[in-house]
Parts: structure tokens; C-alpha cells; sequence
């Protein structure tokens, strides 16, 4: 095309940047820890954020000094490891992305930016921007799954699943448990990470024979974990990378409540089934 129209796939060249990060340096977990600033030089706009960082731990290595640690794996927006809080914002600015898909052509260059770890009682700071997120796995192991056997594969239509049944727990089997609920909420709440859990499994057929025990004993880790409450600021809902909604919350209070009334030996009328 002529007349300087844009071409079908172009994209804009590539900017080489120069940032300043002021990231938060911890030895371990009974270090006080403080900021640090670091310079970020020859940063390409097409680079993603951990990439970045993997630019200035290089400069670091190489002028001897300790590089900053910070979790992450698939760096594809699978794992859930990549968790931080980048100006003040869990995963950074842009919504339903992790902080690996994040790219710097999200910031402008001369830019500051604050880099952190997730702030929570039940995420200790291991070391830098690494926090232990294994209160997730304990809450998890309390009740988040089935003891239906299941041998070799089976057959995919052997029990029928209703259409919105199977959608609504794919939607809640989206989290990948990076911790960015806890983070965001005033109340470092793990409500949207518990109820997605809870959700993805009670909605489904072979979910129903552990439906009571598996809300109840996932409640309770949650709250032994020393988690917040919700008192519905929904924080969780907008950090959330995999957009998980907030209506799971809902969801679990109701099979909770349900829960405790059959174990209390009154009427528990809607505990069968998968709404």
C-alpha cells in the first residue's frame, strides 16, 4: 500500500529503552529488606518483563554482585510462579497478564518502576521477590480433589456433563494459583483462589461424593493458614490474571453453609447435583 498505509502484520519497530527500577532486596526471611535501585540499560520494547530482569541479574553477575531472585517457569502464563507486585500493581498494570507476558512495551522509556513481592502474612519472603506460596498447596491437598478411581482413560461422553456445568468449571479450573488475589486484597483474603478450587470440582459429576467434606476441610485450611476474611472490596477479581470471577466466592460460601447445616443434622436441600 502507498501513501504510507500501514502493511497487514506490521508492528512498530522496536524501541531500546532505558528504565530505573527500584526493586526490593531481601536476604531471607529474617532480613528487614529495602529498596535498591538499579539502572536498566539496553532494554528492547519487545522484551518481556522477566526478561528484563534477566538483563540487569546478567549486568549484576557480572560486576559481582547478587542478582535478584524472583520465581518463575513456564513464562508462558501457565505456572502461576511469576508473581510480584510492579508499581504497586499485582502483575503489573495490564489486566487478565501475568508479569512473564507482561512486555515493556507497557512502560514508556526514562520510566521508574517499583518491583516488590506479594505482601501477605500466609506468603513469607523467601529471599527477594520469591515469597512461599505453600499455604496454597496445604489448602489444596485439604480437600481439592476426587478419590473416584480412574484407571485408564475413559471414555469422554461415559458421564454426561451439562454444557453449562462443564464451561462454569473450566472457568474456575483457569486459576493457576499465582497468588495475585492475596496480594491485591486489603485483606490478603485467599477467598477466589479457595472458592475456584472448590468450585471446579463441585461442579462437576465425579466432584459430588466429596462436595461437603472438600468445602469444609478447604475452609478451614484457609483460615488456619491465617488468611484474611473478604469483605468484598473485589480486588481479587480485578488482579486476577486468569480474570477468575468473584461469583465463585459465592458459590462456595453457599456449599459451605450448606455443608455445616448437614452436619448440624438440618435439611440440606440443594447439596446433590452440580448447581
Amino acid at each position: 500500500m502507498r501513501g504510507g498505509g500501514c502493511r497487514a502484520g506490521h508492528h512498530p519497530p522496536e524501541l531500546i529503552m532505558k528504565l530505573t527500577l527500584h526493586v526490593w532486596r531481601q536476604r531471607n526471611a529474617g532480613d528487614r529488606g529495602r529498596f535498591v535501585t538499579y539502572p536498566a540499560s539496553d532494554i528492547s520494547s519487545d522484551m518481556s518483563f522477566l526478561e528484563m530482569l534477566d538483563v540487569v541479574n546478567e549486568a549484576l553477575i557480572a560486576r559481582g554482585e547478587d542478582p535478584i531472585a524472583f520465581d518463575h517457569d513456564c513464562r508462558e502464563g501457565i505456572c502461576g510462579m511469576c508473581g510480584m507486585m510492579i508499581d504497586g500493581q499485582a502483575h503489573g498494570p495490564r489486566r487478565a497478564t501475568t508479569a512473564c507476558q507482561l512486555h515493556m512495551r507497557t512502560f514508556r522509556d526514562g520510566d521508574e518502576i517499583t518491583i516488590e513481592p506479594w505482601r501477605a502474612d500466609a506468603f513469607p519472603v523467601v529471599k527477594d521477590l520469591v515469597v512461599d506460596r505453600s499455604a496454597f498447596d496445604r489448602i489444596v491437598a485439604a480437600g481439592g480433589f476426587i478419590t473416584a478411581r480412574t484407571g485408564s482413560a475413559p471414555d469422554g461422553n461415559a458421564i454426561p456433563v451439562p454444557k453449562a456445568a462443564a464451561d462454569l468449571a473450566m472457568d474456575a479450573a483457569a486459576c493457576i494459583g499465582c497468588g495475585a488475589c492475596v496480594a491485591a486484597c486489603p485483606n490478603a483474603s485467599a477467598m477466589l483462589f479457595t472458592a475456584a478450587k472448590v468450585s471446579h470440582l463441585g461442579l462437576l459429576p465425579q466432584g459430588q461424593p466429596e462436595r461437603r467434606a472438600r468445602v469444609r476441610g478447604m475452609v478451614a485450611q484457609m483460615d488456619a493458614e491465617g488468611f484474611g476474611t473478604c469483605t468484598n472490596h473485589f480486588e481479587c477479581e480485578a488482579a486476577c490474571p486468569k480474570s477468575i470471577s468473584v461469583r465463585f466466592i459465592a458459590r462456595m460460601n453457599r456449599d459451605y453453609l450448606v455443608a455445616t447445616l448437614a452436619d448440624r443434622g438440618a435439611p440440606a436441600s440443594g447439596d446433590s447435583g452440580t448447581g
